[in-house]
């Protein structure tokens, strides 16, 4: 299976294009955006320890899709910046789980997502870091985003494989010290990351998050990547394409766009993203489309 969504929900340029401008009472970003996918990521979780009130009532909106999936991004303090102490691991380890407990209670939990940076380099410090996260949440599907190269050699794809994490492709603006367009597979997970090809922005220097996430794929590029999720999915049982190319919407729109890859069915989409991408229209259903005119 090959579920489809956008990294994260909520962004303000999202209003008047996935959100509509007028909200009825009781609003909640979450139920407007889960009939148009099959996952999402949370993104919160990597700048807070996340909440088990807010987990519960995200399980509680996605019910009515037995099908839908959460995954959720470890918390930056094991990823980014030296690691903590071992007590403080252990407590802030602790602390993810309860505050992720009511999506892993109600199946909705599909994997932890831990994202490293580019300049995490493969040595026996960094390996001996993967055995740390992998112990805490040795409970949890891992999967992990590693941006350099340095790791997509057998002997650091052993140790990947060895820990027991699903290693993920992730589609970005091409360099030497990228991860390769393709590997074998390390995990159970299948996962493809879109962070578009924005190259321009990606490497200048001081370039803010909606710059470097500033990409739309057209549909070539999207076709191409449709084409390297089934070779996923022909891997594993389940498999994951999450687009992270956010601004304005843009992930939404392409993740729609693979659904409609995918599947036999034509995906809806709201119309407000219809009306900021009009070639939308030649694959999807419009909800509420008579507010288009």
């Amino acid at each position: 299976m090959i579920r489809v969504g956008p990294a994260g929900w909520s962004y303000a340029d999202w209003e008047g294009i996935v959100y509509p401008r007028s909200k009825p009472a009781g609003f909640h970003p979450l139920a407007h955006l889960v009939p148009f996918i099959d996952c999402v990521e949370i993104n919160s979780s990597f700048y807070a320890l996340p909440r088990a009130d807010y987990a519960a009532r995200w399980a509680e909106i996605a019910a009515a899709r037995a099908d839908f999936r959460f995954l959720v991004k470890l918390l930056r303090d094991f990823t980014h910046g030296p690691l903590p102490p071992p007590e403080e691991c252990e407590r802030l380890a602790q602390a993810f789980l309860r505050g992720i407990e009511p999506l892993q209670r109600s199946k909705k939990l599909a994997a932890l997502l831990i994202q490293f940076p580019q300049s995490f380099l493969y040595g026996p410090v960094e390996v001996r870091r993967l055995g740390t996260i992998a112990g805490l949440f040795r409970s949890l599907p891992l999967a992990i985003e590693l941006r350099n190269v340095s790791w997509f050699e057998p002997p650091a794809l052993d140790t990947v494989r060895g820990l027991g994490m699903s290693l993920i492709h992730i589609d970005l603006p091409s360099a030497w010290n990228h991860p390769p367009d393709w590997f074998e597979p390390t995990g159970p997970i299948g996962y493809l990351r879109l962070h578009g090809r924005n190259a321009g922005e990606w490497f200048r220097s001081g370039a803010g998050r909606d710059d470097r996430y500033d990409y739309l794929y057209s549909k070539p590029e999207l076709s191409q990547l449709a084409e390297k999720a089934r070779r996923l999915a022909a891997q594993h049982d389940e498999t994951f394409v999450v687009t992270n190319n956010h601004f304005e919407g843009q992930a939404v729109a392409n993740a729609i766009e693979l659904k409609a890859e995918f599947g036999t069915v034509r995906p809806s989409a709201p119309p407000g993203l219809v009306e900021r991408f009009p070639r939308l229209a030649d694959v999807v259903r419009v909800e509420g489309q008579q507010r288009l005119f």
